[in-house]
């Protein structure tokens, strides 16, 4: 069992090791409320060999059948019968309701939209909560559709719709750095025409800010793309050098070396005596063979 806060480890972080550890089992999140004078409220993921199967805010397995009675698809009665009846335990509630004809594959999408994709994406917009993650939880198969998608789809569909980014702000790739692409292929998630452009800058030689300037968007925006890209495991965050790298400071020379040396005046008339010395001068060689 795993269990911490999410300011220790954030919502796609969490997704991150349920996919890349093909978790199964159940993820719990209990929203931390100021005042204590109602219950926190409870979110329940359940998980499948890192897929995300079903979710629910109550545990009595009935998450499922009250939101088909909302949509006014079946009763409660009908589908309870049903699933005494017809619908064996090991299998999901929802193609369950298909294969009798309850259901239509179009409803089946739509229950799994509601029941799992805009939950998952509420979560993203808690600032304080507590989390658990119990693997080996057996998973109700009345809260299941029989549809799943991967828990790092969910991240980017959840960072997609965030709003208010304050939760992830510290989470945020640093400006001066860059991107490289972690695959060698294209993306297999279906990116947008931004989250597009900025994969495209994934090199690891451009900056954030200078994407910012080539791309003309905000800075905080690029830096919510790229944290998506990163948070799927599309990119990773590598630094740049900023600038030229510091040189040593260069002192200058002492007085006495930088000065010229002065040169000694000769006065005129010492060269006059030189000269006429050497005239006068003969060698010893020649006076000794005279």
């Amino acid at each position: 069992m795993i269990t911490g806060y999410l300011t220790d480890l954030s919502i796609p972080e969490i997704f991150h090791l349920i996919e890349k550890g093909q978790k199964t089992g159940l993820l719990t999140l209990r929203a931390l409320l100021e005042t204590q004078t109602t219950p926190p409220s409870a979110h329940y993921i359940w998980v499948y060999q890192g897929r995300i199967v079903a979710a629910a805010n109550r545990l009595d397995h009935q998450g499922l059948i009250s939101l088909i009675e909302q949509y006014q698809w079946a009763s409660d009665r009908v589908v309870a019968k049903l699933v005494q009846r017809c619908c064996p335990k090991s299998k999901p509630l929802g193609l369950c309701l298909k294969n009798h004809g309850v259901l239509q594959t179009e409803q089946l999408k739509q229950l799994f939209q509601t029941q799992v994709v805009q939950q998952v994406c509420a979560l993203f917009e808690l600032p304080e909560a507590q989390f658990k993650l119990e693997q080996n939880v057996p998973i109700p198969r009345q809260e299941m559709t029989g549809l799943s998608m991967a828990a790092t789809e969910a991240t980017l569909m959840g960072l997609r719709s965030l709003q208010n980014w304050d939760a992830l702000a510290d989470k945020l790739p640093d400006p001066n750095g860059g991107l490289v692409s972690t695959m060698a292929e294209r993306p297999r998630y279906r990116l947008d025409s931004l989250e597009w452009q900025i994969w495209e800058y994934s090199k690891g030689t451009v900056s954030l800010k200078a994407i910012a300037r080539e791309l003309k968007l905000p800075l905080e925006k690029v830096q919510q793309l790229a944290f998506q890209l990163i948070a799927i495991g599309l990119a990773a965050e590598v630094p740049l050098l900023v600038g030229t790298l510091p040189t040593q400071a260069i002192e200058p020379l002492p007085a006495q070396l930088a000065e010229e040396p002065e040169t000694e005046n000769v006065s005129p008339s010492f060269l006059q005596n030189l000269v006429g010395f050497l005239k006068n001068a003969k060698p010893k060689s020649l006076s000794a063979s005279a």
